[in-house]
């Protein structure tokens, strides 16, 4: 627990007092964010705003990851037998892709920035560079196993023991925890990482197009899965000293919680800046790395039916986004004024504002009921077995 704590706490410091040196940089270096001419014509006085600045929270959470492994040396060698202090291969596969979709948004910004208009990267190479990384990571989190030695409490005082093996990505689907019956096989577990991967990254991206938005619903939703992972951290296969009737089947959960909090807590300290009126923006480098990251959590915690849920606000922006492609390109009609959907919002005159706070609120709404039907699972076993 205090290495969360701590990761959470590093990264919100250094993300707070970070950003206004990032900003004062970028605005130097007239890294400003190219302003869409078709767009609102209420974000024409946004132009001049710098850029890139998921920089700073990706950096925190990286620094913060790293602080909070530092505490993890001073614990009991009881307590390092379960997490141990060097990093792991779940460390790996989430700040890989948080990273690595990072350095890539990072590539889409400096083009718009250098090319000073709104296209950046071409529509391919972004789709062709979220599913190689994808990929990369898929494999990664497939191998590596963990082993434990099993202790677990059934009716009747009955107790089995048995080993497992367990790694970041799971071949079966899995929705509040994995679903036996339903095994993709190494192959299907990896095309759907990659899928995952891309949806969520996008879904972010276009979700990021007001002050302020999608930083507030990220710490929402990665708020909510650091939460989740200690909660199975506390449940956990891998604990010898646990012995329940809920055992959750999930490698290194203290770390996905760590990496959570941390990232959660960068974003909460950008959010004062990003805040409207925005002093910078995070640009597709913080939009792509959160949402890869949002979907590397969702397999961490063998949770990934359960993302459509917790990040209903994303899910919403992207739906609505491929309902108004379709309908004009088959129908030649607009459902909305303008997608994504915020932006519809806009030019029916609410203020951004309201918008931001409004969609705040289906995000909490998203978060409040995948952690509700989380915990009822736990509810339903536990009480059931009792």
């Amino acid at each position: 627990m205090r290495a969360v704590i701590v990761a959470a706490f590093v990264a919100f410091v250094f993300s707070l007092l970070g950003t206004p040196l990032a900003i004062r940089f970028f605005t130097r270096l007239r890294a400003d964010q190219p302003i869409r001419t078709d767009g609102p014509q209420s974000h024409l006085g946004k132009k001049g705003t710098p850029t890139m600045g998921g920089v700073v929270f990706i950096l925190a959470t990286v620094l913060a990851y790293v602080v909070g492994h530092l505490t993890m040396i001073a614990l009991p060698d009881e307590q390092k037998k379960l997490t141990s202090p060097a990093p792991t291969t779940t460390g790996v596969v989430l700040l890989g892709l948080f990273v690595c979709t990072g350095l890539l948004g990072f590539l889409d910004d400096y083009l718009k920035v250098s090319k000073k208009n709104s296209l950046g990267l071409n529509k391919r190479g972004k789709l062709i560079g979220q599913a190689s990384i994808g990929a990369v990571f898929g494999v990664i989190a497939l191998s590596f196993p963990r082993s434990f030695d099993v202790l677990t409490q059934k009716k009747y005082d009955v107790v089995g023991e048995w080993k497992v093996n367990v790694t970041v990505l799971n071949e079966h689907l899995s929705f509040v925890k994995e679903i036996n019956w339903l095994q993709l096989g190494k192959i299907g577990a990896v095309l759907l990482f990659i899928f995952v991967v891309m949806s969520m990254s996008n879904a972010v991206n276009l979700t990021d197009g007001l002050d302020g938005l999608a930083t507030g619903a990220s710490v929402m939703v990665i708020g909510a899965y650091a939460a989740i992972a200690f909660w199975q951290y506390r449940h956990w296969v891998g604990d010898g000293n646990y012995v329940g009737d809920y055992q959750y089947h999930v490698r290194d959960p203290l770390e996905v919680a760590m990496i959570a909090a941390a990232a959660a807590g960068a974003c909460f300290g950008f959010l004062w800046w990003n805040a409207s009126p925005a002093r910078i923006f995070m640009g597709d480098t913080g939009a792509l790395g959160l949402g890869s990251l949002i979907a590397g959590l969702a397999f961490a915690t063998n949770t990934v039916l359960l993302v459509p849920i917790i990040g209903a606000l994303f899910v919403l922006i992207t739906v609505t986004w491929v309902m108004q492609i379709g309908s004009f390109r088959l129908r030649g009609k607009r459902i909305f004024r303008m997608v994504p959907l915020q932006h519809h919002f806009e030019l029916a005159g609410w203020s951004e504002v309201n918008i931001v706070i409004r969609f705040w609120i289906i995000a909490g709404l998203g978060v409040a009921i995948g952690i509700g039907l989380f915990y009822a699972d736990f509810l339903r076993i536990v009480t059931g077995a009792r």
